[in-house]
């Protein structure tokens, strides 16, 4: 079937056509550029179900789920990664008997306020530490938000995870177990991750510059439409700085809504969380999560910028 549809694509000459060579390079830069957190990621959920005592997340975070939350969200500094790395490692702490809502907080600071991206953001805004601040706040206050909504209303009906056993079974080498776990997740992942790409191309390639022009001279819709390319761009969290640093035509809120929005809902992570977590999970999840980050964006914007 592969080899029929190159051969009626390239036929036409559509396989060389400048928007199709153009969709390609961005699908593949983009893979490209998510795979090593997404490896970095899953090294991390298979030394955690490998060689972590099952006991030991329940000795560190609070025993009140509430206080669980607000400590796992400020604990996303410890993983210099992307929101491709935080899905699989959120997914193998709820396995371990982490509370999902302290998980989901986890998932969605990570990617944002560790030092690599803050850093980033130093560089991309010279000059400019209050983008810096406010990117932090806005992060952690959406993602402990989050986590208190789960908490609140949140059902374990829209959990779907992928089974598969967890913990160290005695006998049984460790080393085996974590090449075990992170071959699963790698490849269950990787997939998604390449489905989440390919829809990033097409908006990129499909929408002309032009309606950016549209939206950048109001304030309201240019933070709107700032957090919605975020999320169809996906572009990873350790380069979105650079990229909503070129949108000079927009406010300083509307450009923070980007580096906010994009590490904690994407095409790419809605994917990734599908496949992890459910696609029912994924659909309310990451609905509730964008509304609740261009409100924190704009609270923080207004305050800090």
């Amino acid at each position: 079937m592969v080899a029929v549809l190159v051969w009626v694509l390239g036929s036409g000459g559509l396989l060389t056509h400048p928007a199709f060579e153009a969709w390609q390079t961005i699908a593949v830069a983009i893979t490209v550029q998510a795979l090593p957190f997404l490896l970095l990621g899953t090294l991390v959920s298979g030394a955690i179900n490998a060689f972590v005592p099952a006991g030991a997340f329940g000795k560190v975070l609070p025993r009140r789920p509430a206080l669980a939350v607000p400590v796992a969200s400020a604990a996303g500094v410890v993983l210099p990664g992307c929101e491709c790395a935080s899905v699989p490692v959120a997914g193998s702490l709820i396995r371990r008997g982490v509370t999902p809502a302290a998980a989901f907080a986890f998932l969605l600071s990570a990617p944002a306020v560790n030092p690599v991206v803050l850093v980033s953001t130093a560089v991309a805004f010279p000059g400019s530490p209050g983008m810096v601040a406010a990117r932090l706040v806005a992060s952690l206050a959406t993602s402990a938000v989050m986590g208190w909504l789960w908490l609140r209303w949140g059902r374990e009906e829209w959990l779907r995870m992928p089974s598969r056993r967890t913990g160290h079974r005695e006998g049984h080498s460790r080393w085996e177990e974590f090449r075990l776990g992170f071959r699963h997740d790698f490849l269950h992942a990787g997939g998604f991750l390449v489905v989440g790409a390919m829809a990033a191309a097409t908006f990129n390639v499909a929408v002309p510059d032009s309606v950016l022009d549209v939206f950048a001279g109001s304030p309201w819709l240019s933070v709107l439409f700032l957090a919605v390319l975020a999320i169809v761009l996906a572009v990873c969290s350790e380069a979105d700085a650079f990229v909503a640093a070129s949108l000079t035509g927009f406010s300083p809120t509307a450009r923070l809504a980007f580096m906010v929005v994009g590490p904690m809902v994407d095409v790419k992570l809605i994917a990734l969380q599908a496949g992890t977590f459910g696609r029912a999970f994924a659909v309310r999840f990451s609905a509730v999560t964008a509304v609740t980050a261009v409100v924190c964006c704009v609270l923080t914007g207004w305050w800090l910028l």
